[in-house]
């Protein structure tokens, strides 16, 4: 289950998100591979914690090693690993006057710079797919608010002592609370990941 806090855009933000109310994920812990390893084992399977960790943190590094052969990686029901980049606004290929061609780096353009290096940030993108695409993940969420937040929504509604709102944290998939401005959804622009 995933416990959600809401959180309010700032009144004096100069964004037309001004004062909307957002759901935001109340993260429980950061698993490393070696807790996910931990949990695999536990699993009934053959390997044990060490052999899992072993496999897990070599999958890792061969995931890095093809990305940075300009490869994508997909795992299926997982995600498509693969490099982006953002580039340098170039104004020519070769600036005569300077005696300077594009090149295939990264770095950043100087001021009156027309061309040099063509990448000004490398990033990893991780794309769903299959059971992590927002459609299948839709079908087996389910929400809750967390105990503060319940209590946050009932003093809202003028409520003493309730722990949930009358529209109620919703246990079934897909579920929350309707009536709770932007409850349903993330802050426009944000991807979740995606």
């Amino acid at each position: 289950m995933i416990e959600l806090y809401l959180s309010k855009v700032s009144e004096t933000s100069q964004s037309e998100l001004a004062g909307k109310i957002y759901a935001r994920v109340d993260y429980k812990q950061e698993l490393s591979v070696q807790d996910m390893a931990k949990h695999m084992a536990e699993h009934n399977t053959s390997f044990s914690e060490g052999t899992i960790t072993g496999i897990l943190i070599d999958f890792v590094k061969c995931i890095r090693e093809q990305v940075l052969m300009g490869n994508t990686v997909k795992i299926n029901n997982l995600a498509i690993f693969k490099a982006t980049v953002e580039g340098n606004g170039l104004d020519t290929l070769y600036d005569a006057q300077a005696d300077k061609v594009v090149t295939a780096s990264i770095g950043t353009l100087k001021d009156g710079d027309k061309t040099g290096p063509a990448v000004k940030v490398i990033k990893l993108l991780a794309q769903s797919t299959g059971d992590f695409t927002r459609e299948e993940l839709k079908k087996d969420v389910k929400f809750s608010f967390t105990d503060k937040t319940k209590a946050e929504i009932a003093a809202a509604k003028g409520e003493s002592g309730s722990s949930a709102p009358s529209g109620g944290s919703s246990d079934v998939p897909g579920g929350g609370s309707s009536d709770i401005p932007g409850s349903g959804g993330t802050t426009p622009g944000e991807a979740g990941g995606e």
